[in-house]
């Protein structure tokens, strides 16, 4: 395989965005306020190539100031987290946290993505900054690239954009079965529509109800403690010198950054785990970032980061996974801690929850445990392909793997 030499600037066109200033007169949550404007946290959320929503807007005033990015093109953070690609999915504009590449000569878009990806900690070396690296627009510029042939680079592209189709896909239909559950746990549980005993929702259909301190609840339905339902375990962090990389002892999951968007990647291995989660627990973070409830696939060491949950009964399941995600939102806004957020063990334990009848909690186990066992499925898919594809893009870009014209979508396990 042939390759050549070229800088970033002779392959395409580069721009920085830019803010208008004071930022804070500009900008909204509102979605009538303006246009849709890109921060770096929207493009961490999710793993997909593509940026589609945005956070916040930009008023026509500020959009004025700013650089104008629209579907198809690609953009590169040069700030916070540097160096990370993404592909327009819409109309949008970019402050100066973020360049916009155009104008592709002798290089393909998607080609040019995944090189950036690959290239990545070789930029994120030549950044600097004193709180945050800074990936300068020169920097980029004159990074120098080996470049094969647009018919290689091609043939590239289509075996790592399959890949990520894929993962993509698995993504929307993981999004649809949780919003299912979770429409479905909100009529239950708090709208309290949930089937009477002949079929009618509850609360339409003239249900009775008590007073409790979390208001009006069914009768026959009781205010508890969230122990009451799932044994709680926070973890504790392994000696620093029982960590490995050679994947000796147990994977190590010390908080909520080894684990987003349902999957779980530790990067660190112990030999003397202090606290262990098995299948099936619910993983979540306890400090910095909290939250995040994911089942876990197998078993793993737990850090002081983290916290394990498992239901008491079997039955008990979802309706723990939902109710899991709703005190960590509600733990958002209220955690203790000066510099970072933390949720405590009594924090968790003493957790008031709303307990239903048991027939009430067999019934939407019963409903909405395939949408858990799918979700996992799905998660598992996409982990095996994101560690696919992330494995194939080194050897990819180094033409170590040979790539015929008829490869197919299907044959991408075969090249390892």
């Amino acid at each position: 395989m042939e390759y050549k030499s070229y800088r970033i600037q002779d392959l395409v066109d580069i721009r920085r965005g830019a803010s208008p200033r004071p930022i804070k007169d500009f900008i909204s949550t509102d979605p009538d306020f303006g246009f849709s404007w890109v921060k770096i946290a929207d493009a961490t959320k999710d793993h997909s190539r593509f940026l589609s929503h945005t956070k916040e807007y930009v008023s026509p005033e500020g959009a004025a100031k700013s650089v104008a990015v629209y579907k198809g093109d690609l953009i590169l953070s040069n700030s916070a987290t540097p160096g990370l690609p993404k592909i327009m999915n819409k109309k949008a504009y970019i402050h100066d946290g973020w360049l916009l590449i155009r104008n592709f000569q002798g290089v393909n878009r998607d080609y040019l993505y995944y090189l950036f990806l690959f290239k990545r900690q070789e930029l994120l070396q030549l950044s600097n900054g004193s709180v945050f690296n800074n990936l300068k627009t020169d920097i980029v510029k004159n990074f120098t690239v080996d470049i094969p042939s647009l018919n290689y680079q091609n043939r590239v592209e289509h075996v790592l954009t399959s890949i990520d189709a894929k993962i993509e896909v698995n993504n929307k239909l993981i999004a649809n079965l949780e919003e299912l559950s979770q429409t479905l746990f909100k009529r239950w549980f708090v709208d309290f529509e949930f089937p009477d005993e002949e079929g009618n929702p509850y609360k339409s259909n003239g249900g009775k109800f008590i007073n409790s301190e979390l208001g009006q609840i069914p009768m026959g339905w009781n205010i508890r403690e969230l122990k009451d339902i799932a044994h709680i375990v926070m973890g504790q962090s392994p000696k620093s010198d029982t960590y490995n990389y050679e994947k000796d002892g147990l994977p190590l999951i010390n908080g909520a950054t080894d684990f987003n968007h349902g999957i779980i990647n530790p990067t660190k291995y112990t030999t003397d785990p202090k606290k262990v989660g098995s299948q099936n627990d619910y993983i979540f973070g306890v400090r910095a970032t909290i939250g995040r409830v994911t089942e876990l696939d197998s078993e793993y060491a737990i850090g002081r980061g983290a916290g394990i949950a498992s239901p008491i009964n079997e039955f008990y399941r979802e309706y723990l996974y939902q109710i899991l995600n709703k005190a960590f939102k509600e733990f958002s806004n209220t955690a203790s801690g000066s510099v970072y957020l933390n949720v405590s063990r009594i924090d968790l334990i003493s957790y008031n929850i709303i307990i239903p009848t048991d027939d009430i909690l067999r019934a939407f186990h019963s409903l909405t445990n395939s949408y858990l066992k799918d979700i996992s499925l799905l998660k598992l898919e996409n982990k095996n392909l994101t560690e696919l594809r992330d494995t194939l893009l080194p050897k990819l870009m180094s033409g170590e793997i040979e790539l015929s014209d008829e490869l197919e979508v299907d044959e991408h396990a075969e090249l390892l």
